[in-house]
């Protein structure tokens, strides 16, 4: 929980009643551009997340080790070191047949042997996890869009319009982690999703229904908020170039989980036409939701939600949920929880018990092992 010292913006100090997700403070070799207020006074920065590959190599349909050929020595398993490193190691002098005795310097001392690195420093040795402080784009500095432009080509990297912090009911305007992991598995399963019609329930900054929109045919992107909604859309339009060559499309709608029917007042923005609730109800056959988990109560209206709508729809679906268990001490337990997750779980299994001779949810987990397509911190708690 942060608030961003208008001064000193690479000096963070700590309040309680602000919101940080830290995604963006790890963004590899890339600075983080302020171009504007939003409505209510919050300063939007523009970051650029990298594809470990382009999305013209998935548009192709080339495998990960094909795509990733040149890197073979970053093939680490477990905790073994391919030949490689091993040999990288053992030159070095970390791994030697003279036994204790080598470890010592001229004077005696020991020298201390340095921890092989993880299998995500070999996969991303040219991605550093450095911490990247904001950068303010003032009057003369326009021309740093021109440089960030002409250190990203246009179909390795996703461009996105976020904040840095925020009370908690503006949290969709950040970036979350499990948005990153949901898009993941997208890009792996992509022959799944190929042509399908998708809803994705607080879609935030629209970082995941972007991606879905490369192998998709239609997603309904959702959210609540003027404001960020438009921000959604904004995000939409800087990453058009890379839903084009597959034909997808990302509509950004309104959807409060709170009301019971879509929003298609003509007048108000990011309402739906009646041919679009259609559209939606006849052939959606995805539903997803990332890091949306945070309130007891928010939780409750969107399984209500999810219920409403998939009760509605006229084929079978599969709702795809991530988010991040975040441990927090409570003084009601006097222990670290997680009673968000737990209460999501709970609200879950509900709905998998269900009964009421119209619908049957089945829930089943994924497993975390498939590959890491955005560069991000994939951790446990994911």
């Amino acid at each position: 929980m942060v608030d961003l010292a208008e001064k000193e913006m690479d000096n963070p100090t700590f309040r309680s009643d602000t919101v940080l997700s830290d995604v963006h403070l790890h963004c590899p070799s890339k600075r983080h551009l302020m171009v504007r207020l939003n409505a209510v006074g919050q300063p939007v920065f523009l970051s650029y997340f990298k594809l470990l590959w382009s999305t013209e190599d998935l548009a192709s349909g080339k495998h990960v080790r094909e795509i990733t050929t040149g890197r073979e020595h970053r093939c680490r398993s477990g905790d073994k070191l391919c030949d490689k490193d091993r040999s990288n190691i053992e030159k070095e002098g970390e791994l030697n047949s003279e036994g204790v005795e080598a470890l010592l310097d001229d004077d005696g001392d020991l020298e201390v042997v340095r921890k092989p690195r993880s299998a995500s420093d070999l996969e991303a040795e040219d991605l550093l996890r450095d911490i990247v402080c904001p950068v303010i784009l003032m009057k003369g500095k326009e021309d740093a869009f021109e440089d960030e432009e002409q250190e990203c080509t246009c179909s390795d990297v996703v461009k996105i319009e976020h904040t840095m912090a925020t009370p908690l009911e503006d949290v969709g305007k950040q970036v979350w982690r499990a948005a990153f992991l949901l898009a993941d598995y997208i890009l792996f399963k992509r022959d799944t999703f190929r042509c399908c019609s998708v809803l994705e329930l607080g879609g935030g900054t629209g970082i995941t229904s972007i991606i879905m929109g490369t192998v998709a045919k239609r997603v309904y992107c959702t959210d609540v908020g003027e404001d960020l909604l438009a921000m959604c859309e904004q995000n939409v339009a800087l990453n058009k170039h890379l839903m084009e060559p597959g034909g997808g499309e990302v509509k950004v709608k309104e959807l409060d989980w709170l009301k019971d029917k879509f929003c298609t007042d003509p007048e108000a923005p990011y309402s739906w036409s009646e041919e679009e609730i259609a559209d939606l109800l006849d052939h959606s056959s995805v539903i997803m939701a990332a890091d949306v988990f945070y309130d007891d109560d928010l939780t409750d209206a969107l399984f209500r939600t999810l219920y409403r709508i998939t009760h509605n729809l006229r084929n079978s679906c599969t709702v795809y949920l991530a988010l991040e268990k975040r441990l927090n001490f409570t003084l009601r337990h006097m222990d670290v929880t997680c009673e968000a997750y737990s209460h999501f779980r709970n609200t879950l299994n509900d709905l998998e018990n269900l009964q009421d001779g119209k619908m049957k949810y089945t829930v089943e987990p994924i497993k975390l092992d498939f590959c890491q397509f955005l560069v991000y911190e994939r951790i446990e708690q994911l």
